[in-house]
Protein backbone atom coordinates (compact mmCIF):
# COMPACT_ATOMS: atom_id res chain seq x y z
CA UNK A 1 0.00 0.00 0.00
CA UNK A 2 1.31 3.64 -1.17
CA UNK A 3 1.65 6.41 0.84
CA UNK A 4 -1.02 8.29 -1.09
CA UNK A 5 -3.45 5.49 -0.75
CA UNK A 6 -2.45 4.95 3.75
CA UNK A 7 -3.64 9.17 3.28
CA UNK A 8 -6.70 8.57 1.83
CA UNK A 9 -7.69 5.95 4.14
CA UNK A 10 -6.88 8.08 7.20
CA UNK A 11 -9.14 11.44 5.27
CA UNK A 12 -12.18 9.00 5.21
CA UNK A 13 -12.31 7.68 8.36
CA UNK A 14 -12.04 11.50 9.87
CA UNK A 15 -14.61 12.27 7.20
CA UNK A 16 -18.38 12.89 8.19
CA UNK A 17 -20.69 13.76 6.15
CA UNK A 18 -23.94 12.42 7.67
CA UNK A 19 -26.90 14.89 8.21
CA UNK A 20 -29.65 15.21 10.74
CA UNK A 21 -32.58 13.16 9.54
CA UNK A 22 -35.36 15.29 7.95
CA UNK A 23 -38.82 15.13 8.72
CA UNK A 24 -39.70 17.47 5.64
CA UNK A 25 -37.59 15.48 3.45
CA UNK A 26 -38.95 12.29 1.47
CA UNK A 27 -36.24 9.46 1.39
CA UNK A 28 -35.96 6.84 -0.84
CA UNK A 29 -35.24 4.48 1.32
CA UNK A 30 -35.47 4.36 5.29
CA UNK A 31 -33.34 2.10 7.12
CA UNK A 32 -34.46 1.24 10.73
CA UNK A 33 -31.62 -0.28 12.92
CA UNK A 34 -28.54 0.87 13.14
CA UNK A 35 -26.70 -2.97 13.76
CA UNK A 36 -24.96 -4.91 11.51
CA UNK A 37 -28.13 -5.61 8.78
CA UNK A 38 -28.88 -1.64 8.86
CA UNK A 39 -25.57 -0.23 8.68
CA UNK A 40 -24.91 -2.92 5.56
CA UNK A 41 -27.56 -1.97 3.99
CA UNK A 42 -27.26 2.28 4.42
CA UNK A 43 -23.27 1.89 2.35
CA UNK A 44 -25.14 -0.45 -0.47
CA UNK A 45 -27.87 2.05 -0.41
CA UNK A 46 -25.37 5.43 -0.48
CA UNK A 47 -23.25 3.56 -3.09
CA UNK A 48 -26.44 2.93 -5.02
CA UNK A 49 -27.04 6.93 -5.41
CA UNK A 50 -30.32 6.34 -3.79
CA UNK A 51 -31.59 9.27 -1.33
CA UNK A 52 -31.19 7.23 2.02
CA UNK A 53 -31.86 8.00 5.60
CA UNK A 54 -30.96 5.46 8.71
CA UNK A 55 -32.78 5.67 11.52
CA UNK A 56 -32.03 3.81 15.22
CA UNK A 57 -32.38 3.16 18.99
CA UNK A 58 -28.75 1.58 20.20
CA UNK A 59 -25.80 2.25 17.46
CA UNK A 60 -24.08 -1.41 17.22
CA UNK A 61 -27.30 -3.25 18.06
CA UNK A 62 -26.03 -6.33 19.98
CA UNK A 63 -22.46 -6.15 18.41
CA UNK A 64 -21.75 -3.06 20.83
CA UNK A 65 -22.60 -5.35 24.02
CA UNK A 66 -20.53 -8.67 22.56
CA UNK A 67 -17.18 -7.99 24.53
CA UNK A 68 -14.88 -9.59 21.41
CA UNK A 69 -15.80 -10.50 17.91
CA UNK A 70 -13.06 -13.16 16.36
CA UNK A 71 -15.58 -14.58 13.62
CA UNK A 72 -16.10 -11.65 11.56
CA UNK A 73 -14.06 -11.84 8.19
CA UNK A 74 -10.67 -9.50 8.05
CA UNK A 75 -10.47 -9.33 11.92
CA UNK A 76 -8.61 -11.87 13.97
CA UNK A 77 -9.78 -10.35 17.11
CA UNK A 78 -11.39 -7.12 17.69
CA UNK A 79 -13.86 -5.37 20.22
CA UNK A 80 -17.33 -5.57 19.58
CA UNK A 81 -17.51 -1.82 20.38
CA UNK A 82 -14.12 -1.19 17.90
CA UNK A 83 -15.98 -2.58 15.10
CA UNK A 84 -19.91 -0.73 15.56
CA UNK A 85 -17.16 2.12 15.08
CA UNK A 86 -15.83 1.02 12.12
CA UNK A 87 -19.29 0.62 11.23
CA UNK A 88 -20.63 3.87 12.10
CA UNK A 89 -17.44 5.57 10.04
CA UNK A 90 -18.28 3.42 6.77
CA UNK A 91 -21.74 4.34 7.11
CA UNK A 92 -21.12 8.52 7.74
CA UNK A 93 -18.78 9.15 4.63
CA UNK A 94 -21.88 9.66 3.16
CA UNK A 95 -24.19 11.98 2.83
CA UNK A 96 -26.93 10.19 5.08
CA UNK A 97 -30.24 11.34 6.91
CA UNK A 98 -28.73 10.17 10.30
CA UNK A 99 -30.56 10.16 13.89
CA UNK A 100 -29.96 7.50 16.36
CA UNK A 101 -31.32 7.32 20.22
CA UNK A 102 -34.60 7.53 18.83
CA UNK A 103 -36.45 4.01 18.30
CA UNK A 104 -39.63 3.73 15.79
CA UNK A 105 -42.90 3.47 17.32
CA UNK A 106 -45.20 3.11 14.38
CA UNK A 107 -45.45 2.45 10.63
CA UNK A 108 -48.15 3.21 8.01
CA UNK A 109 -47.85 1.97 4.65
CA UNK A 110 -48.80 3.33 1.31
CA UNK A 111 -46.63 4.75 -1.65
CA UNK A 112 -45.47 6.94 1.11
CA UNK A 113 -44.54 5.40 3.97
CA UNK A 114 -44.71 7.22 6.95
CA UNK A 115 -42.73 6.35 9.86
CA UNK A 116 -43.16 8.00 13.53
CA UNK A 117 -40.58 8.12 16.64
CA UNK A 118 -41.83 7.39 20.27
CA UNK A 119 -41.21 11.39 20.27
CA UNK A 120 -43.85 12.32 17.93
CA UNK A 121 -41.48 12.99 14.92
CA UNK A 122 -42.91 11.71 11.12
CA UNK A 123 -40.37 10.77 8.75
CA UNK A 124 -41.33 9.25 5.51
CA UNK A 125 -40.04 7.09 2.26
CA UNK A 126 -40.58 5.26 -0.57
CA UNK A 127 -39.77 1.88 0.83
CA UNK A 128 -37.88 0.99 4.36
CA UNK A 129 -35.64 -1.91 5.82
CA UNK A 130 -37.01 -3.29 9.25
CA UNK A 131 -33.67 -4.15 10.66
CA UNK A 132 -34.15 -3.26 14.19
CA UNK A 133 -32.71 -6.62 15.73
CA UNK A 134 -33.73 -8.22 18.63
CA UNK A 135 -33.31 -7.79 22.66
CA UNK A 136 -32.03 -10.23 25.08
CA UNK A 137 -34.61 -11.01 28.25
CA UNK A 138 -32.46 -10.20 31.24
CA UNK A 139 -32.13 -11.20 34.45
CA UNK A 140 -32.73 -7.88 35.76
CA UNK A 141 -30.63 -8.30 39.27
CA UNK A 142 -28.04 -6.63 41.11
CA UNK A 143 -24.29 -6.86 39.20
CA UNK A 144 -25.94 -7.82 36.06
CA UNK A 145 -25.84 -4.29 33.93
CA UNK A 146 -22.05 -3.72 35.41
CA UNK A 147 -20.90 -6.54 33.74
CA UNK A 148 -23.06 -6.65 30.42
CA UNK A 149 -20.18 -7.34 27.81
CA UNK A 150 -17.66 -7.92 30.29
CA UNK A 151 -18.39 -11.35 31.66
CA UNK A 152 -21.87 -11.16 31.32
CA UNK A 153 -22.48 -12.93 27.61
CA UNK A 154 -25.57 -13.52 25.93
CA UNK A 155 -23.72 -15.42 22.64
CA UNK A 156 -21.95 -18.63 23.29
CA UNK A 157 -21.32 -18.60 19.23
CA UNK A 158 -19.69 -15.56 20.00
CA UNK A 159 -17.61 -15.37 23.36
CA UNK A 160 -17.21 -19.33 23.94
CA UNK A 161 -13.51 -19.06 23.06
CA UNK A 162 -12.64 -16.55 25.97
CA UNK A 163 -13.51 -18.99 28.83
CA UNK A 164 -11.05 -22.25 27.59
CA UNK A 165 -10.43 -23.95 31.22
CA UNK A 166 -12.12 -20.99 32.65
CA UNK A 167 -15.64 -21.85 35.21
CA UNK A 168 -18.91 -20.66 33.75
CA UNK A 169 -22.51 -20.22 34.56
CA UNK A 170 -25.47 -20.74 31.79
CA UNK A 171 -28.73 -19.55 32.56
CA UNK A 172 -31.35 -21.01 31.29
CA UNK A 173 -32.57 -24.79 30.45
CA UNK A 174 -34.09 -24.31 26.76
CA UNK A 175 -32.43 -25.15 23.70
CA UNK A 176 -30.31 -21.82 23.71
CA UNK A 177 -28.77 -22.40 27.66
CA UNK A 178 -28.28 -26.41 26.46
CA UNK A 179 -26.81 -25.48 22.83
CA UNK A 180 -24.50 -22.64 24.66
CA UNK A 181 -23.37 -25.55 27.16
CA UNK A 182 -22.53 -27.62 24.68
CA UNK A 183 -20.28 -25.14 23.06
CA UNK A 184 -18.73 -23.89 26.46
CA UNK A 185 -18.06 -27.75 27.36
CA UNK A 186 -15.39 -28.75 24.74
CA UNK A 187 -13.38 -25.65 25.87
CA UNK A 188 -14.40 -24.56 29.46
CA UNK A 189 -13.12 -26.40 33.10
CA UNK A 190 -16.51 -26.69 34.52
CA UNK A 191 -20.12 -25.35 33.64
CA UNK A 192 -23.08 -24.53 36.22
CA UNK A 193 -26.88 -24.28 35.08
CA UNK A 194 -29.42 -22.79 35.93
CA UNK A 195 -32.53 -23.57 35.50
CA UNK A 196 -35.70 -21.86 36.60
CA UNK A 197 -37.90 -25.26 36.75
CA UNK A 198 -37.76 -28.54 38.07
CA UNK A 199 -36.80 -29.91 34.27
CA UNK A 200 -34.60 -29.13 31.47
CA UNK A 201 -36.92 -27.56 28.51
CA UNK A 202 -34.75 -28.07 25.40
CA UNK A 203 -35.39 -30.40 22.74
CA UNK A 204 -33.87 -34.44 23.65
CA UNK A 205 -32.02 -34.41 20.80
CA UNK A 206 -29.95 -31.62 22.42
CA UNK A 207 -29.25 -32.60 25.98
CA UNK A 208 -28.53 -35.97 24.48
CA UNK A 209 -25.68 -34.17 22.95
CA UNK A 210 -24.87 -32.19 26.22
CA UNK A 211 -24.73 -35.63 28.05
CA UNK A 212 -22.14 -36.81 26.20
CA UNK A 213 -20.31 -34.07 28.05
CA UNK A 214 -19.44 -34.78 32.15
CA UNK A 215 -17.96 -31.10 33.06
CA UNK A 216 -21.24 -29.87 33.69
CA UNK A 217 -23.64 -29.76 36.57
CA UNK A 218 -27.39 -28.63 36.43
CA UNK A 219 -28.78 -26.78 39.73
CA UNK A 220 -33.44 -26.93 38.98
CA UNK A 221 -35.42 -24.80 40.49
CA UNK A 222 -33.05 -22.16 41.16
CA UNK A 223 -32.69 -18.61 39.78
CA UNK A 224 -29.78 -16.10 40.01
CA UNK A 225 -30.13 -13.33 42.19
CA UNK A 226 -27.21 -11.77 42.68
CA UNK A 227 -23.67 -11.41 39.86
CA UNK A 228 -20.73 -10.72 41.69
CA UNK A 229 -17.14 -9.00 41.48
CA UNK A 230 -15.25 -5.48 41.82
CA UNK A 231 -13.71 -5.43 39.14
CA UNK A 232 -13.79 -8.32 36.91
CA UNK A 233 -16.72 -10.56 37.69
CA UNK A 234 -16.25 -13.51 40.43
CA UNK A 235 -19.51 -15.19 40.55
CA UNK A 236 -23.37 -15.39 41.02
CA UNK A 237 -25.66 -15.72 43.95
CA UNK A 238 -27.90 -18.51 43.53
CA UNK A 239 -31.36 -19.71 45.29
CA UNK A 240 -33.36 -22.13 45.43
CA UNK A 241 -37.01 -21.35 44.63
CA UNK A 242 -38.52 -23.85 46.86
CA UNK A 243 -36.08 -23.31 50.17
CA UNK A 244 -35.37 -20.02 49.47
CA UNK A 245 -31.70 -21.04 50.74
CA UNK A 246 -28.86 -19.13 49.01
CA UNK A 247 -25.37 -20.21 48.00
CA UNK A 248 -22.34 -19.02 45.69
CA UNK A 249 -21.40 -19.98 42.76
CA UNK A 250 -17.57 -19.07 41.96
CA UNK A 251 -17.40 -18.21 37.73
CA UNK A 252 -15.38 -16.55 35.23
CA UNK A 253 -18.31 -15.73 32.77
CA UNK A 254 -22.29 -16.07 33.27
CA UNK A 255 -23.93 -16.54 29.84
CA UNK A 256 -27.59 -15.31 30.32
CA UNK A 257 -29.79 -17.92 27.88
CA UNK A 258 -33.45 -17.35 29.07
CA UNK A 259 -34.50 -16.15 25.10
CA UNK A 260 -34.81 -12.79 22.84
CA UNK A 261 -37.20 -10.63 22.18
CA UNK A 262 -37.49 -9.52 18.37
CA UNK A 263 -37.69 -5.62 18.57
CA UNK A 264 -41.00 -5.99 16.15
CA UNK A 265 -43.89 -4.51 18.53
CA UNK A 266 -44.38 -1.47 16.31
CA UNK A 267 -44.75 -3.23 12.97
CA UNK A 268 -46.79 -6.24 14.42
CA UNK A 269 -50.26 -4.62 12.58
CA UNK A 270 -48.23 -4.32 9.69
CA UNK A 271 -46.00 -7.02 8.62
CA UNK A 272 -46.54 -10.88 8.94
CA UNK A 273 -44.93 -12.57 11.71
CA UNK A 274 -44.02 -16.06 12.93
CA UNK A 275 -45.31 -17.53 16.05
CA UNK A 276 -41.53 -16.15 17.50
CA UNK A 277 -42.54 -12.49 16.15
CA UNK A 278 -39.99 -12.54 13.82
CA UNK A 279 -40.93 -10.68 10.82
CA UNK A 280 -41.22 -13.53 7.60
CA UNK A 281 -38.99 -12.70 4.58
CA UNK A 282 -38.64 -14.57 1.66
CA UNK A 283 -34.70 -14.91 0.18
CA UNK A 284 -34.37 -11.37 -1.16
CA UNK A 285 -35.75 -10.08 2.16
CA UNK A 286 -38.99 -8.95 1.03
CA UNK A 287 -41.82 -8.55 3.73
CA UNK A 288 -45.72 -8.86 3.06
CA UNK A 289 -45.68 -5.60 2.26
CA UNK A 290 -44.58 -4.00 -1.09
CA UNK A 291 -41.88 -1.71 -0.50
CA UNK A 292 -41.02 -3.11 2.89
CA UNK A 293 -38.12 -5.13 3.49
CA UNK A 294 -36.70 -6.62 6.56
CA UNK A 295 -32.73 -7.63 7.41
CA UNK A 296 -30.45 -9.36 10.44
CA UNK A 297 -31.94 -10.67 13.89
CA UNK A 298 -35.47 -9.34 13.36
CA UNK A 299 -36.53 -11.49 10.79
CA UNK A 300 -37.42 -15.68 10.61
CA UNK A 301 -33.78 -16.07 9.07
CA UNK A 302 -32.20 -18.84 11.09
CA UNK A 303 -28.77 -18.57 12.70
CA UNK A 304 -28.10 -15.02 14.36
CA UNK A 305 -24.77 -13.55 13.29
CA UNK A 306 -22.83 -10.38 12.66
CA UNK A 307 -21.63 -11.53 9.48
CA UNK A 308 -25.03 -12.87 8.37
CA UNK A 309 -26.81 -10.11 9.65
CA UNK A 310 -24.42 -7.99 7.50
CA UNK A 311 -24.82 -10.04 4.06
CA UNK A 312 -29.19 -9.88 4.63
CA UNK A 313 -28.42 -6.19 5.01
CA UNK A 314 -26.78 -5.92 1.80
CA UNK A 315 -29.41 -7.73 -0.32
CA UNK A 316 -31.93 -6.16 1.32
CA UNK A 317 -30.79 -2.86 0.15
CA UNK A 318 -30.27 -3.90 -3.38
CA UNK A 319 -33.78 -4.93 -3.17
CA UNK A 320 -35.26 -1.89 -1.91
CA UNK A 321 -33.19 0.01 -4.95
CA UNK A 322 -34.27 -2.36 -7.31
CA UNK A 323 -37.93 -1.04 -6.34
CA UNK A 324 -37.14 2.22 -6.06
CA UNK A 325 -35.22 2.64 -9.12
CA UNK A 326 -38.16 1.14 -11.00
CA UNK A 327 -41.10 3.00 -9.94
Amino acid sequence: MDLNMNFNLSEMEEDNKAKPLSPDTIYDVLILGGGPAGMTAAVYCMRKGVKTGLLTDNVGGQVSETSTVENYMGYRYIEGSDLVKKFQDQVKQFEIGYRENSPAASIEQGDIKKVVTEDGTTYQARSLIVATGKSPRWLDVPGEKKFMGKGVAVCAICDAPLYRDKDVVVVGGGNSGVEATIDLAKIANHITIVQFLDELTADQVLIDKMNQFDNFEILYKHEVAEVLGDDKLEGVIVQDRDTKEKQKIDANGVFVEIGWVPNSEFIEDTLKLNKWNEVMIDCACRTSEKGIYAAGDVTSVPYKQIISAAGDGAKAALSACEYVLKQ
